[in-house]
């Protein structure tokens, strides 16, 4: 696989505002056309983190749906974040992939984030997502989840010599800065035990609840270390995922031989 371009979009998400939202993401990312493969927004990127925007949230062809198709085509690049997203008779913290020529993955946040009550208003997903974007595999999860290091396991597949479920590892988060220390701790983590880069996308500014959101967001490399770190301002960070470094790691250091088999349920 050849090298994979990501960029953070680390913004400060507008609180109940679907369509300021969308407009303010739009103008941060409007520019990367030629300069990326894949553009990663936060959690809950239109309305914020918050219970009561269960009332605001969207179909599948609601707006927003539309609009991350229409920016993914725009930038020949994928765009992902997850959204409150209404299907059937429950509601759903959703996260959207969408790629250049109008494809959509979704995953749904598995584990819901009980202190702040998330359980009792929206649905929790069951399965874990991989896609395969531009030769790389990706498992893309929501915030919470990070805690959760079973459901995140980079499982091998003894039938295709040498390949894991996924090479890339991906967060999208509303954690609040009281809780940075975990968030970084957990991030180099989950790439060292998994043999894979990850990336970790986080908002700042201060939320409708009175949360604090310090940023933090960084992408890992498999041995832990930061390849780049964001702040606690906005910004927009692209970084160049080495296919070559992480192929030789695993092959120099091969643990993914010693781990236990299992199934997710």
């Amino acid at each position: 696989m050849d090298d994979l371009r990501i960029t953070l979009v680390q913004g400060d998400t507008r609180w109940h505002d679907p369509e300021g939202n969308r407009d303010y993401y739009g103008d941060l990312i409007a520019g990367l056309r030629g300069q990326t493969d894949l553009v990663v927004l936060p959690e809950t990127f239109t309305s914020g983190f918050s219970n009561e925007a269960i009332a605001q949230a969207e179909s599948m062809d609601g707006p927003t749906v539309a609009w991350l198709r229409a920016q993914a085509k725009a930038l020949d690049a994928a765009v992902c974040g997850s959204v409150q997203l209404r299907d059937g008779e429950g509601v759903y913290n959703r996260m959207l992939f969408a790629t250049p020529d109008g494809g959509l993955h979704t995953y749904d946040k598995r584990h819901l984030f009980r202190y702040g009550r998330e359980h009792e208003r929206y649905t929790a997903g069951r399965d874990r997502l991989t896609v395969e974007w531009r030769g790389w595999r990706i498992c893309p999860l929501v915030c919470y989840d990070l805690r959760f290091p079973v459901f995140a396991r980079n499982r091998y597949d003894v039938e295709r010599p040498q390949q894991l479920d996924y090479d890339l590892l991906l967060f999208v988060a509303n954690w609040p800065s009281a809780r940075a220390y975990p968030w970084k701790t957990l991030l180099r983590a989950r790439a060292i035990e998994n043999l894979c880069y990850v990336a970790g996308l986080n908002r700042v500014g201060t939320d409708g609840n009175n949360l604090h959101y310090s940023g933090d967001s960084a992408v890992i490399d498999f041995l832990g270390q930061p390849i780049s770190e964001c702040t606690d301002e906005p910004v927009v960070v692209t970084t160049t995922l080495q296919a070559k470094e992480l192929a030789a790691h695993r092959e120099r250091f091969p643990a993914m031989l010693d781990g236990d088999a299992f199934e997710l349920r």
